[in-house]
């Protein structure tokens, strides 16, 4: 990690300082000014997610459970991707919808809105406008390398588009026009992350020192990857929907789905190393589950004792008692639009502040200042 760099930040201003407490005239004063104002005692803190699809254990244990933590810490800014989400599904009819289910299992998960900005990425133009900077210096083969790009030409061959290939840039976009110095990420976003490092220090290089260096952070533990119910890799929006448990599943469908879990016959010597698809049952239960309970089919594994069908009604029932309040808060909150409305509208004026001030910087930077 390479939290705590005071790579990219103005002189006089800490790396990550909060800018959210201008004044509503801030457009018109001077640089110097400015930087003082931006100068706050909490370090920002700065991720998203997309409408496309319900989220999932891998979205809550990888990123939304740190979003809840950070909160009462960091200046955040929490973000509804819907620009990302036309890289893959430009057909925006259930738009509207997707973006407040998102937003409302954002809330549903623990954060408040009074205290982020919970705010929809489209209602934030300087966005765009600091991503056609960034693309200028981001170079086509790096991008075409990007794990992420690779995986999305695999699965829609007939619809590689622009966006697509320069989404890492976009990303970096969305986290340095606040100026985040942390970025909540599961650990299939890393190299994303470093990209957005390499793009910020091109950016500090050629026009000044302008933006801190944005690291992953996990309150200093492992990044989390949350596995599959088959075994076959991560918990996915798009891959496998009956291997991935959904915020939004009801309790029979979870224990449906954990049934279906691949075991095998058991191991046939004691403290034999387990299968990968027999960990990742483990990793599942370390996730929901009471120590106790782990510790007790983890003894029955290494003494050849277990019995896998226990272990799974288990974990279906661990992970109903764990999903099913979160779910039934997603349906209380989706029942009021204006509500919805109101969450948006305040986290889009929140972030409109930082991103505007940042904005000011970055055009007398690039000397875009002709009048």
């Amino acid at each position: 990690m390479v939290a705590g760099k005071s790579n990219g930040v103005p002189k006089g201003q800490r790396a990550g300082e909060s800018q959210s407490s201008m004044p509503a005239d801030h457009c018109q004063l001077p640089i110097h000014y400015l930087r003082r104002l931006m100068e706050k005692k909490k370090q920002i803190v700065m991720s998203g997610i997309r409408p496309t699809g319900f989220l999932h254990l891998g979205n809550y244990f990888g990123a939304v459970r740190n979003y809840v933590r950070m909160q009462e810490e960091y200046e955040c800014y929490f973000m509804v991707a819907d620009l990302h989400s036309l890289t893959t599904h430009p057909d925006t009819t259930e738009l509207k919808t997707n973006v407040h289910r998102v937003l409302a299992e954002n809330i549903a998960c623990g954060l408040n809105p009074d205290k982020v900005a919970l705010y929809c990425q489209s209602h934030l133009h300087e966005t765009c406008e600091l991503y056609l900077y960034l693309n200028m210096l981001a170079y086509k083969g790096e991008l075409e390398k990007t794990t992420t790009f690779k995986d999305k030409v695999r699965q829609q061959p007939d619809n590689v588009n622009a966006g697509l290939l320069t989404y890492p840039v976009l990303q970096t976009a969305d986290i340095i026009i606040h100026r985040a110095l942390y970025v909540p990420v599961g650990k299939d976003q890393e190299q994303h992350l470093e990209m957005a490092r390499n793009f910020v220090n091109r950016f500090n290089h050629r026009y000044g020192q302008i933006f801190p260096e944005p690291a992953a952070y996990n309150f200093g533990e492992k990044l989390v990857k949350v596995p599959s119910l088959d075994g076959s890799g991560k918990m996915s929006k798009s891959e496998n929907q009956f291997a991935t448990l959904y915020l939004n599943d009801d309790d029979e469908l979870i224990r449906k789905k954990v049934m279906r879990a691949r075991t095998d016959s058991g191991p046939t010597a004691t403290n034999s190393a387990k299968p990968d698809y027999i960990e990742n049952l483990f990793s599942l239960m370390n996730l929901v589950s009471n120590e106790g309970i782990v510790k007790k089919f983890d003894e029955d594994f290494n003494n050849c004792t277990i019995r896998y069908g226990d272990m799974k009604k288990q974990l279906a029932e661990d992970m109903v008692r764990f999903i099913s309040p979160i779910r039934e808060k997603v349906k209380s909150i989706l029942s009021n639009e204006k509500y919805l409305k109101e969450v948006m509208e305040k986290g889009a004026e929140k972030a409109r502040i930082s991103a505007d001030a940042t904005m000011k910087l970055v055009r007398e930077a690039m000397r875009f200042n002709y009048f």
